[in-house]
């Protein structure tokens, strides 16, 4: 049984960001440091893993961007937060039938977990992939940002609003080595960047992603030096919540967010128009966001089923089409995913949004 002081840094209250940054990515009782979360055997499966032609679809994509982009003779393609490796993987087979692009690409992989990182090496044993722990070495060619699921797994801070006051929610560590809530007067920092936006200037109850931007910032940066863009895949929403988004999933099932830490999963909803109005305000254009069923079908997932489906027995075919409906559906991941693409170049004719 793993203590609720291991996650509190000899520290006796966190914010909700750091406390929960703690419980994902501590290196010896974190959730990401200490098991594989993917896959039946896991608690969570991601897209990559339900069908190979999500990963094809992407595969398109960035074949189709280095196009718009006017064919550079070197392309970088960096993936956040690879999971177990599996999108990669199949990367790297769809690029090889067109060798004049696989030719010009460099893959990196951006992870901080040393498990997941050992396990998405197991997966891919190809000398073009390089994994990096930041962005330096990307000097020359533009550079495309992809991030499945990369966002909602970043910690977000809480705040409590009432009128023009804010107070934000830490956890504390009680004598019985329990954790209780408790709301402290925010910091002027934090108080004047919520104000900076429009999108949370109404909320009672504010995520803010402080860490998250953290890691846009860099990513911005390079985008703005190299052009190139970010494709960002999540779920979210695009109106406001106004409520607590923060969930916890242990083997596929829901979990009291403070039971079983570092044993479960922990994300939130993604703010999508947040998004949006962050990636404005650093000088990038943004594609109209739209859901992962409009993305995919605008990219022909479907078509490319059907002509799969042609060589299979009917056993293979409901499978595939089983799959597909998972990523499609409404009322599953269809709907409640987003995709949104920020980018910097001269010309507008990515794929996939209208």
């Amino acid at each position: 049984m793993i203590s609720n002081k291991n996650f509190f840094n000899n520290s006796k209250l966190l914010p909700v960001d750091k406390f929960i940054e703690n419980v994902l990515y501590n290196k010896k009782d974190g959730y990401y440091s200490s098991k594989n979360p993917f896959g039946k055997s896991g608690d969570f499966i991601t897209s990559p893993g339900i069908s190979n032609l999500f990963s094809e679809i992407i595969g398109i994509w960035l074949i189709t961007s280095w196009n718009t982009l006017g064919r550079p003779q070197k392309f970088n393609i960096v993936e956040l937060g690879p999971g177990d490796g599996s999108l990669t993987k199949i990367l790297l087979k769809t690029f090889q039938k067109f060798p004049k692009f696989n030719k010009a690409t460099n893959i990196f992989l951006y992870e901080k977990s040393n498990l997941l990182k050992n396990l998405q090496k197991k997966n891919i044993n190809n000398s073009k992939v390089k994994w990096i722990k930041n962005f330096t070495n990307i000097k020359k060619g533009p550079v495309i940002f992809f991030g499945n699921e990369f966002f909602d797994a970043i910690p977000v801070k809480q705040f409590s609003r009432k009128r023009n006051f804010f107070m934000e929610k830490y956890y504390m560590l009680n004598k019985k080595n329990k954790i209780d809530e408790i709301y402290k007067k925010a910091s002027d920092k934090d108080i004047s960047r919520i104000k900076n936006f429009k999108i949370l200037k109404n909320l009672n109850f504010v995520e803010y992603p402080k860490l998250g931007f953290g890691e846009l910032n860099k990513i911005v940066k390079k985008i703005s030096k190299l052009e190139g863009g970010l494709l960002l895949i999540d779920y979210g929403y695009l109106t406001p919540k106004n409520k607590n988004t923060l969930q916890s999933l242990v083997k596929h099932k829901k979990n009291k967010l403070l039971d079983n830490l570092g044993k479960a999963d922990i994300t939130s909803l993604v703010n999508f128009n947040l998004l949006n109005e962050y990636f404005i305000k650093n000088n990038l254009k943004v594609k109209k966001i739209v859901t992962q069923k409009f993305f995919l079908e605008k990219m022909g997932i479907i078509d490319r089923a059907n002509n799969l489906s042609q060589k299979m027995s009917f056993k293979e075919q409901s499978n595939l089409y089983l799959r597909l409906k998972r990523l499609l559906d409404k009322k599953l991941m269809g709907n409640l995913f987003k995709v949104i693409f920020t980018y910097k170049s001269k010309k507008d004719n990515f794929l996939g949004f209208k």
